[in-house]
């Protein structure tokens, strides 16, 4: 990130939002003070992201429903992409349709094969307002959609029909924390 700084290093762990609860499937709302809370936030992400294990993670999924998400996601050529973005806006998604599995931490353990572009672009701003561009493919471009599904109120699963969501949601509900 800046100067050497360790993302997540000076953010809290907070509770994951699991499948079901209402912030999850509503759209975030924009960002619209570029202040120190937006920094916080954005380490609390961190923070989060990495003590669960995961490439992407959205605020909402921490309960606080604003546009804003983290990564640090590898592509297909294993190079690292590692950021923030805030107010982020998918601009493209175009190329070969890739069903490949998908994961995510607001529904632990569960997995499906999930369409996906393998090229996206995504526009937003840093966590001082300053415009930014990101580009992605493979299987970081799957990492930019899925996030940004997330801030419109929307999971893997509502991808998913037939058989690959029945299984999904009935493995959710069998699940320790969808009881």
């Amino acid at each position: 990130m800046r100067n050497g700084h360790i993302p997540g290093a000076h953010g809290r762990v907070r509770p994951l939002t699991l499948l079901g609860d209402p912030v999850l499937h509503a759209p975030c709302k924009d960002v619209t003070d570029f202040g120190p809370e937006v920094a916080t936030l954005v380490e609390d992400l961190f923070a989060t992201m990495y003590a669960a294990q995961g490439v992407g993670l959205a605020a909402n999924q921490i309960g606080q429903s604003l546009r804003v998400f983290v990564y640090d996601c590898p592509d297909d050529e294993d190079v690292r992409h590692l950021g923030h973005v805030v107010n982020p806006r998918l601009v493209e998604a175009d190329g070969l349709v890739l069903r490949g599995p998908e994961g995510c931490l607001s529904l632990p353990g569960l997995e499906a094969g999930t369409q996906r572009y393998d090229h996206a672009v995504v526009e937003g701003f840093t966590m001082t307002g300053e415009p930014v561009t990101i580009h992605g493919t493979g299987f970081f471009a799957r990492c930019l959609q899925h996030e940004c599904d997330h801030l419109e109120g929307r999971v893997y699963v509502d991808h998913l029909a037939g058989w690959r969501r029945r299984r999904v949601l009935r493995q959710a509900a069998r699940a320790p924390w969808g009881r």
